[in-house]
């Protein structure tokens, strides 16, 4: 693609990247077919392709966004399904990325918009806060009805319904401190509890800290932890976000230099996606450059991690996996054979859903602020998931699971709750019914 940027707008390193991301597009359109807002709702302005054309018009012309603009960015889910098919290796991420701090910067959004943003970015990302959000949404739950009816408020009934009907207390394993196994040990690795996973389902990092260390590895939960940054990256709140990156990688950084580390695991590939581009994030930081980018190549998803050790097979279990792999882990992480791998040595039967490469409509915080193309994206998904006629379901993302969960009876867990139960662990709850016929 030829761009006709000015000398002047090149000394900006993050206009003269997106130039250079810009240049590989050859407007072949291969991305179209794989884009879930395309293949939904068929405008060419949500495909890849024209929100680079988008993108291109407006840093060229070095203006502020419009509602054009604004319109079909929110409405890309960052699934990064366009950056698997093309052939080019345009680096779309970092280009919708750059457009949406763009848009932060430039656009003043209608108040109600702003609000719900501004109190996404300051719950969400808080353990605390959070916890007492779900609380508080029983109340207003009576009330999802009516707010479902004003496109304006539509938000807030997406988070209403949600909401779980129920929370699980704190973990104590989560609490800063050292895991240690019970024989030989093999490894140490640091473990991200992250903020919406370890109050919607702290049993996903059980499981993990139980496997890890049946499996001779030392597992640290590093005090000082906060969120990745992955949230408010992706609403364009980039200071949020780089603030919090460089919090964490301070904490790593000290594991690092103190007890060393062989792998920094993640439980949630969406928070993975983030953490592994520290390094590109910060990388004209120049106190945090180095380190970040040390961070990003110890960042390994939990199946990741997993599939470098020596796990022995397990008996088939007799049990049907449908495996749901999260865009951010096919697309942005590029995992796409190890879960499936260690969920078959495990004992597991794995069946593939049509259509895998399409997003569930989940997204961060997508399925709150586009609810409708969320709903369609998430009908498509569960459909193609029934069709497997599975005994369960397998993820490797906290919001893939909680989307799903809304519209199947298939009981759907973390691919890391399945490998501990098979290797030694207790039946996960969620299967306790299915384990015992």
């Amino acid at each position: 693609m030829q761009t006709n940027f000015t000398p002047a707008q090149l000394e900006d390193p993050h206009v003269a990247e997106s130039e250079r991301i810009l240049r590989k597009c050859v407007h072949c359109g291969f991305c179209t077919a794989t884009c879930p807002t395309y293949v939904t709702l068929g405008n060419e302005l949500d495909s890849p392709r024209g929100r680079i054309y988008l993108i291109k018009d407006m840093l060229e012309n070095d203006r502020p966004a419009d509602t054009e603009v604004v319109t079909h960015i929110d409405r890309c889910l960052s699934c990064l399904a366009c950056t698997t098919t093309c052939p080019s290796g345009v680096d779309y991420m970092h280009l919708v990325d750059h457009a949406r701090v763009h848009i932060e910067k430039t656009y003043k959004r209608p108040f109600l918009d702003r609000l719900i943003r501004s109190l996404l970015a300051a719950v969400l990302p808080y353990p605390a806060r959070f916890r007492a959000a779900l609380k508080l949404a029983r109340l207003g739950r009576p009330f999802a009805g009516a707010l479902q009816k004003s496109p304006a408020l539509k938000p807030f009934a997406a988070m209403l319904a949600l909401a779980p009907s129920a929370i699980p207390g704190p973990s104590k394993l989560e609490t800063s401190g050292l895991h240690q196994p019970a024989g030989e040990k093999r490894g140490r690795v640091a473990i991200l509890t992250g903020c919406a996973q370890s109050v919607l389902d702290p049993a996903i990092n059980e499981a993990t800290i139980r496997l890890l260390n049946r499996l001779g590895v030392e597992v640290i939960v590093p005090q000082g932890e906060v969120c990745c940054g992955s949230l408010v990256h992706h609403m364009g709140r980039e200071q949020q976000a780089l603030d919090s990156a460089r919090a964490n990688v301070d904490v790593w950084m000290r594991e690092v230099e103190t007890g060393g580390l062989d792998a920094i695991v993640i439980t949630a590939s969406g928070c993975g996606t983030t953490i592994k581009d520290y390094g590109h994030m910060l990388r004209l930081d120049p106190a945090y450059a180095e380190k970040a980018r040390r961070v990003s190549e110890l960042a390994k998803d939990i199946t990741e991690y997993l599939a470098s050790l020596d796990i022995p097979a397990e008996m088939p279990k007799g049990l049907t996996v449908a495996y749901h792999s999260a865009c951010s882990m096919q697309h942005g992480q590029k995992i796409t054979t190890a879960p499936k791998l260690l969920l078959k040595t495990a004992g597991f039967t794995v069946r593939e859903p049509a259509e895998g490469h399409l997003c569930c409509g989940s997204a961060g915080t997508y399925n709150i602020l586009q609810s409708d193309i969320s709903a369609a994206l998430k009908a498509r998904k569960v459909k193609n998931i029934e069709a497997t006629r599975p005994d369960v379901i397998a993820t490797g993302n906290i919001g893939c699971m909680t989307q799903i969960a809304t519209a199947t009876s298939i009981p759907i867990l973390h691919t890391v709750e399945l490998l501990d139960w098979a290797h030694g662990g207790d039946v996960p709850e969620k299967l306790r019914d299915i384990a015992q016929r």
